[in-house]
């Protein structure tokens, strides 16, 4: 009990001054700042809260103090993804003295630290991007907008449905996705947690997102992690990424697909593996 209840209080979360809102623990010299996926990006919680607990519980051991940050708080229309990297960069100089010292940015958040890394590239020490690539599968497009509309409508359990399309894509699989997506829905996602209008945002965003342009631009070493059957972001796709930046470092998870390359254990020592190489 004393141990869980130490947990709870090390746990903070709140909302910085530009409006983008945050969870953090642990009490490392180090400063690891997490760009999640989306669209849409809400503060973990309830059982989501645990599971990223574990799952950055190799970096916290290795004295870094986490930070998952979202989005900021309705943001225009017109935001981009360059847009969404300048407003982590100036939440960088203004919050965290001007840099932190590993940037983990996965799927869309991904795509969002590919401009960062091109654009700003003193917010940081090291940069790993997971599970993304120069852009969004078509299969990926149409997934992605139907889910975002459905948690913008306020329908969790419709958007459950389609996220598990993640796992069981397929008409096969329709009868399946239909019984699980209410219950995973209202167990993985927040409707109240990100205001509609960011979500159908940064779906926007999502589907006119091309960074072949600014990729050749990128000169810190990056490490891009990817899976070999990965449907939003096929390999051949991160392939042409990782040459298109003149240093990269590449790694393909050979037989996994998105959500378990992107949630492998391998993840955090893959990338704390490469923080030490450099």
């Amino acid at each position: 009990m004393a141990r869980a209840a130490r947990r709870v209080r090390e746990y903070r979360s709140g909302t910085f001054p530009n409006g983008m809102d945050y969870l953090t623990w642990g009490q490392g010299p180090k400063t690891l700042l997490f760009v999640q996926g989306g669209p849409g990006s809400f503060v973990p919680q309830g059982v989501l809260r645990g599971v990223f607990r574990r799952e950055f519980a190799a970096y916290q051991e290795a004295g870094y103090a986490i930070w998952i940050v979202t989005r900021r708080r309705n943001m225009p229309e017109s935001h981009t993804g360059a847009d969404m990297a300048a407003d982590y960069a100036r939440l960088i100089a203004e919050e965290f003295g001007g840099r932190v010292d590993l940037v983990v940015a996965e799927s869309f958040g991904g795509m969002i630290g590919q401009y960062l890394a091109a654009r700003h590239p003193r917010s940081f020490g090291h940069i790993a991007m997971v599970v993304t690539a120069a852009e969004l599968s078509a299969w990926g497009k149409d997934v992605d907008e139907r889910m975002a509309a459905a948690v913008a409508a306020g329908d969790p359990g419709r958007a459950g449905t389609v996220l598990a399309e993640y796992l069981l894509p397929g008409p096969r699989t329709r009868w399946l996705r239909e019984l699980l997506g209410p219950v995973v829905g209202r167990r993985v996602l927040d409707p109240a947690g990100c205001p509609a209008a960011d979500i159908l945002t940064e779906a926007r965003a999502e589907l006119a997102f091309d960074a072949r342009a600014v990729l050749p631009l990128i000169r810190p070493p990056v490490l891009l992690l990817c899976g070999g059957r990965d449907a939003f972001f096929p390999r051949t796709v991160a392939e042409e990424t990782a040459r298109l930046i003149p240093d990269c470092t590449l790694i393909v998870y050979e037989r996994w697909g998105h959500l378990r390359a992107g949630s492998s254990r391998r993840v955090p020592r893959d990338v704390l593996a490469f923080v030490r190489s450099r």
